[in-house]
C-alpha cells in the first residue's frame, strides 16, 4: 500500500448524449472515492490520457464491432494514460513508484487489475511518447501495404495523431515520395516544413483529383488512410497497378455532426480495384498484437537519434480536458493530443 492514496479523486463524466459533435457542456467533472486495491489491482495516479476521436464512436450509439464498451450517461470516460503506481496489494507484479500504461484515463487516480498495465520501462525518452498512436501507422504500413523502396505514398488526414508518425516514417521504410492531406493551409506548410512530407492535398481548395494528379502523376502505391470518404475514393482512382492500401481510421464518419461516429460510408470504383489489383485492408491492433512491442523499440531508437519526432500538444489540467476533445473535433490541434494531470 501507500501512504500518499487521496481520499477522493477526479474523473469526467458523459452527463448526456450528445446532439451532433460532443461539446463541452455534454461532460461534467465529479469527485469519487479513492478505493483501496484488492488482490491483482493497482492504484494509478495518472499523469497524460489520450484524446482521441474514437471517443464519438464510443459516445455514438454504433460502437457494435468496436472492441471496446460503449460509453452511456453518468459513465466516466476511459482511454490510454500514462501513470504513476501509488498503492497496490501486497504480493503483485508491480509496486507504488511504477510507471505504466493502461486504458483508464480522464481521471486523476484509477483503479487497475496489475494484468491490465504495461510498466513503461526506459525504451522510449519520454513517458508521454507512450500514448503515441504509431503502433497503427507502423503496424498498417509493414503489415499491410509493405512499403518498398521508392513507393509513392499517400497519408489522408496528414495532421493527426497517425499522420503526423506515418509520413516520416513511411520514408524510414523506403518511401520514394511522401504525400499527406489536411483541411488546413497552415498545417499543410507545418507538414511539408516541419516532417518533410513532399506534397500536401487540401480538400476544398480545389478539385481532389486535380491536387492528387500534380502531387503524383504516376499514381499512388500505397494509400494509410484515417479518413475514408471522398479523399478515399479519390485515392482509388489513383490507384497504381498493385497498389496496397490500408485503413486504419475513418474520421470522415467520427467527425461528421450528421453521423453518431459509428459508419463512415464511401463510395469506392470498385471496378477500378480489380481492374488494377489493388488491395485493400482494414488495419486492427487486435490482429497484430507483436507490432506494439516492435514498434515501441523501433520508435524509441528513432527518436533518440532524430529521425523521427513525437509531434504533439500538452493540455494543462483535467478541467480544460472537455474543450480539448472540442479542439480535436474542430482540427485546432496538430499531432496527438494528451492532458496533463498535474498532481494534486
Amino acid at each position: 500500500m501507500s501512504a500518499d492514496l487521496p481520499s477522493t479523486s477526479r474523473e469526467i463524466l458523459l452527463a448526456g448524449l450528445p446532439a451532433g459533435l460532443p461539446k463541452p457542456e455534454n461532460f461534467t467533472i465529479t469527485q469519487k472515492p479513492v478505493p483501496l486495491p484488492g488482490p491483482g489491482q493497482v492504484v494509478v495516479r495518472n499523469r497524460y490520457f489520450l484524446v482521441f476521436p474514437g471517443l464519438r464512436t464510443l459516445i455514438g450509439g454504433q460502437a457494435d464491432g468496436v472492441p471496446l464498451p460503449r460509453i452511456h450517461p453518468g459513465e466516466t470516460l476511459f482511454g490510454p494514460a500514462v501513470g504513476e503506481v501509488v498503492a497496490a496489494a501486497p504480493g503483485g507484479p508491480l509496486r507504488p513508484g511504477d510507471a505504466v500504461t493502461h486504458l483508464l484515463g480522464w481521471r486523476e487516480h484509477a483503479l487497475v487489475a496489475a494484468a491490465d498495465c504495461t510498466p513503461l520501462g526506459d525504451v522510449l525518452p519520454d513517458a508521454v511518447a507512450h500514448l503515441s498512436s504509431g503502433s497503427a501507422a507502423y503496424g498498417a504500413l509493414t503489415r499491410l501495404a509493405e512499403v518498398r523502396p521508392g513507393d509513392t505514398v499517400l497519408v489522408t488526414g496528414a495532421a493527426g495523431a497517425v499522420g503526423t508518425l506515418a509520413g516520416p516514417l513511411a520514408r524510414l521504410l523506403g518511401a520514394g515520395r511522401v504525400i499527406g492531406s489536411t483541411r488546413s493551409p497552415d498545417k499543410a506548410e507545418r507538414l511539408r516544413a516541419e516532417l518533410g512530407y513532399d506534397a500536401v492535398l487540401v480538400p476544398g481548395s480545389r478539385p481532389i483529383d486535380e491536387q492528387l494528379a500534380t502531387a503524383a502523376p504516376d499514381g499512388v502505391d500505397v494509400l494509410l488512410d484515417t479518413v475514408g470518404g471522398e479523399q478515399l475514393a479519390a485515392a482509388v482512382r489513383a490507384a497504381r497497378r498493385g497498389a496496397r492500401f490500408a485503413l486504419v481510421g475513418a474520421l470522415s464518419g467520427q467527425l461528421s455532426p450528421c453521423r453518431d461516429g459509428g459508419s463512415a460510408p464511401a463510395e469506392i470504383d470498385t471496378f477500378r480495384l480489380v481492374n488494377q489489383g489493388v488491395s485493400l485492408h482494414g488495419y486492427s491492433g487486435q490482429d497484430h498484437p507483436e507490432v506494439t512491442e516492435e514498434w515501441t523499440k523501433r520508435f524509441g531508437g528513432w527518436l533518440r537519434s532524430g529521425e523521427i519526432t513525437f509531434p504533439h500538444v500538452r493540455i494543462p489540467g483535467m478541467d480544460h480536458a472537455p474543450q480539448a476533445l472540442q479542439e480535436l473535433f474542430e482540427g485546432r490541434h496538430f499531432g496527438t493530443v494528451v492532458v496533463e494531470v498535474p498532481p494534486r
